[in-house]
């Protein structure tokens, strides 16, 4: 059954790509071992109340902030980092030029009615940045639908043509969404820009526990200039603080032997003597668990 599930998931045409893996002995009555390949926040709550004992989240922040306690949760949470998936990327916020907007916070001040054309995967960490983003600047989602706005679910990959068109025939002033490369320029082309975070918003947020991103116009020429945004890196593999050694160990040393077979975003076998390094596209703000930095130190992966 895995081999299988790994070949369909590998198919370009075959969708349902998220998996639960759960392990047993024949005949037990329990499942003791399940793994969450998540990509959302809602990873954590599998792993925190035991429906998960390893997952993935992307991106890096959510973690993080489950780990001090800050934004959507009240205390801090018992989580630990196993390693990093490199992956570096950026939240961007982009309104279009006729809405007037020219900061987050002006969308609050004006009561603006903004129709936002989000992520289908309602799920997605782009809705939670959004929420975490509108609350630091004093207003919620809820107030924006109260004042006649509204959230269109119109794009089930970011550079989804039905969302560009949305915005071409005025039924959408702004799309928030990650992988900026991917629908940058068709949202430029359509009459939209970047919303840069100001220095008190942005503050906020990396007290919470966000990192600071920039979309930069070396990488972007038709940008007129860097935008201040939010950073989207990484894929935290994790597990609660209390995870037996023994398992955590099991898991690096499994995924040290089939770093070859494992796709990621970029070419070759996964890069593990980056994986547990803190580096732009591997954020590492939650401790290692300490089974897992054990293992990484003794192959030579941590100095």
């Amino acid at each position: 059954m895995l081999e299988v599930a790994s070949e369909l998931v590998g198919e370009a045409d075959w969708f349902q790509r998220q998996a639960k893996v759960s392990l047993r002995e024949q005949g037990a009555a329990g499942w003791p071992l399940t793994m969450f390949a998540g990509d959302t926040p809602s990873a954590i709550d599998e792993v925190v109340e035991g429906r998960a004992q390893i997952a993935i989240v992307n991106p890096a922040e959510p973690l993080t902030l489950a780990y001090r306690g800050t934004g959507p949760f009240p205390e801090p949470l018992p989580v630990r980092v196993i390693t990093v998936i490199p992956s570096e990327d950026q939240m961007a916020f982009a309104v279009t030029e006729s809405s007037g907007i020219r900061s987050i916070e002006d969308i609050g001040a004006r009561r603006f009615p903004l129709r936002m054309g989000m992520r289908a995967q309602r799920d997605h960490s782009s809705h939670w940045f959004v929420n975490q983003v509108f609350g630091a600047a004093g207003f919620s989602l809820d107030d924006v639908i109260a004042w006649g706005g509204e959230v269109q679910y119109l794009a089930r990959i970011p550079q989804a043509p039905e969302r560009i068109e949305a915005v071409r025939r005025g039924g959408v002033d702004a799309i928030f969404d990650e992988a900026v490369n991917r629908w940058l320029y068709p949202a430029i082309d359509a009459g939209m820009r970047l919303l840069p975070l100001s220095g008190s918003l942005l503050g906020k947020l990396e007290a919470m526990g966000f990192r600071r991103g920039i979309v930069a116009q070396k990488d972007y020429p038709k940008l007129p200039e860097d935008v201040l945004s939010l950073d989207f890196s990484g894929w935290p593999v994790f597990t609660q603080t209390d995870a037996p050694d023994e398992l955590i160990a099991d898991f690096c040393a499994a995924l040290e032997k089939r770093k070859h077979t494992i796709p990621w975003q970029g070419p070759g076998p996964l890069p593990l003597e980056r994986m547990c390094l803190d580096a732009p596209d591997t954020p590492l703000h939650v401790p290692f668990h300490p089974a897992a930095e054990r293992f990484w130190r003794q192959r030579g992966y941590l100095s």
